[in-house]
C-alpha cells in the first residue's frame, strides 16, 4: 500500500504559490501580480526622475535672485563693467567648486562634457553678458531692458520647438501680458521709442534676448548634465571677462562696499541663480518659466522703490497686475 503524504505534495506545492504571494502582499490580489512587475520599472523610473515641478521652483528662485541685480549693482558703481563681469563669475566658479569638491575625485568628471554643451554654455553666459554692457554703453538702458526683456517671451514660443513640447494660447496669452507689464514699468521711466542713433545699441539687446532665450531653451538637450557641471562656463566666463578688461579697461581697486557688493552679486544672482536656472531649464515647464521670468523687471523696480532708488507710482502698480495676471493665465490648467 503506497503511502497517502506522497500522492498529496506535487498538489500541495502548485496551491502553496498562489496562496503564499498575497500573505506576502497583503495589499496585492493574485490576478495582479503579473501586472506589478511591468508597473515597478516605470515607477522607479519616475521617482529617480528629478520633480518637475521641484525644478520649476528653482527656476522661480532664480527669477526672485535676478530682481536683486539691479539693486546690487549701485553698490558697485564706478567699477568697469568687465571687471565686474570677471570677479562676479569667478565667485560664482569658486562657489560650484566648492560643491564638486564636497565629492571629491568624482565630482570633476560633471566637467567631461560633450562640445557643445561648453559652446552652448560659455556662449550663453558670456555672450549674453558682454553684448548687455556694451549696450547700456551706447544706449539708453530704459530701451535697451525694453529689447533685452524680449526673452521671456521667445522662451515661451521657443519651448514649442521642444520633445513633446506644444505652444497653448494661454502661453502666448500670459507672455503678451507680462511683456505689456514689463514695457509699462520701463515707458514709466522715459520714452522707449527706438533712436537710430543708438540702433548698435539695440541690435545688442535684440541679441541678449536672442542669445539668452536660446540658452535657455537648448538647455533642455543636456538634461543629463549636472549642474554642478556648470562651474565650468562660469569660470571660462570668467577669464574671458578678464581678458577683455585687461585689454580694453582700467583696472580699479574696490572699496569695502563695492568688494561687499561684488561678493553679493556673485553668490547671489550670478551664483546660486545661474546653477538654480540650469537645472529649471532642464528638469521644469520652460514655457512657464518664460512667462514668470517677467517678474524680475518689476521685482527689481520694487526693490529700488524700497530703497530710495526709485519712487512707487501708478505705472507700477500696473505693471504687477499685468505680470501676475500673465502669470495666472499661462498657469492655468483646462478645467
Amino acid at each position: 500500500m503506497s503511502d497517502p503524504i506522497t500522492p498529496a505534495l506535487p498538489e500541495a506545492a502548485p496551491r502553496a504559490l498562489p496562496e503564499a504571494a498575497p500573505r506576502a502582499l497583503p495589499n496585492a490580489t493574485p490576478g495582479a501580480l503579473p501586472e506589478a512587475a511591468p508597473r515597478a520599472l516605470p515607477e522607479a523610473t519616475s521617482a529617480a526622475r528629478p520633480s518637475r515641478r521641484a525644478a520649476t521652483l528653482a527656476g522661480v528662485v532664480a527669477i526672485c535672485l535676478w530682481g536683486s541685480f539691479t539693486l546690487l549693482s549701485t553698490t558697485v558703481r564706478g567699477l568697469p563693467s568687465l571687471q565686474v563681469l570677471a570677479s562676479t563669475f569667478a565667485i560664482a566658479a569658486l562657489l560650484g567648486a566648492a560643491r564638486l569638491a564636497r565629492r571629491g575625485r568624482g565630482g570633476l568628471g560633471a566637467l567631461r562634457q560633450p562640445l557643445g554643451w561648453w559652446l552652448v554654455g560659455v556662449g550663453g553666459l558670456f555672450g549674453y553678458h558682454a553684448l548687455y554692457f556694451y549696450a547700456l554703453s551706447v544706449a539708453p538702458p530704459v530701451q535697451v531692458s525694453v529689447i533685452s526683456y524680449l526673452w521671456p517671451l521667445l522662451i515661451v514660443l521657443l519651448s514649442a520647438a521642444l520633445p513633446g513640447g506644444r505652444l497653448r494660447l494661454r502661453h502666448v496669452a500670459g507672455a503678451l501680458l507680462g511683456l505689456a507689464g514689463v514695457w509699462t514699468v520701463l515707458a514709466a521711466g522715459g520714452a522707449v521709442i527706438p533712436s537710430a542713433a543708438h540702433l548698435p545699441g539695440y541690435a545688442a539687446a535684440l541679441g541678449c534676448a536672442l542669445l539668452w532665450s536660446t540658452y535657455s531653451v537648448l538647455q533642455r538637450r543636456f538634461a543629463d548634465v549636472p549642474a554642478d557641471a556648470l562651474v565650468g562656463p562660469c569660470a571660462a566666463t570668467a577669464a574671458l571677462g578678464l581678458a577683455g578688461h585687461l585689454a580694453f579697461e582700467r583696472a580699479v581697486a574696490p572699496t569695502a562696499g563695492q568688494a561687499l557688493g561684488l561678493l553679493a552679486l556673485g553668490l547671489g544672482p550670478v551664483g546660486v541663480a545661474f546653477f538654480a536656472w540650469d537645472h529649471a531649464t532642464k528638469h521644469g515647464d520652460v514655457s512657464q518659466l518664460g512667462v514668470l521670468a517677467y517678474g524680475a523687471p518689476v521685482l527689481s523696480t520694487l526693490l529700488l522703490c524700497l530703497a530710495g532708488h526709485a519712487e512707487a507710482s501708478l505705472a507700477l502698480l500696473a505693471a504687477c497686475a499685468l505680470v501676475a495676471a500673465g502669470g495666472l493665465v499661462a498657469t492655468a490648467r483646462a478645467a
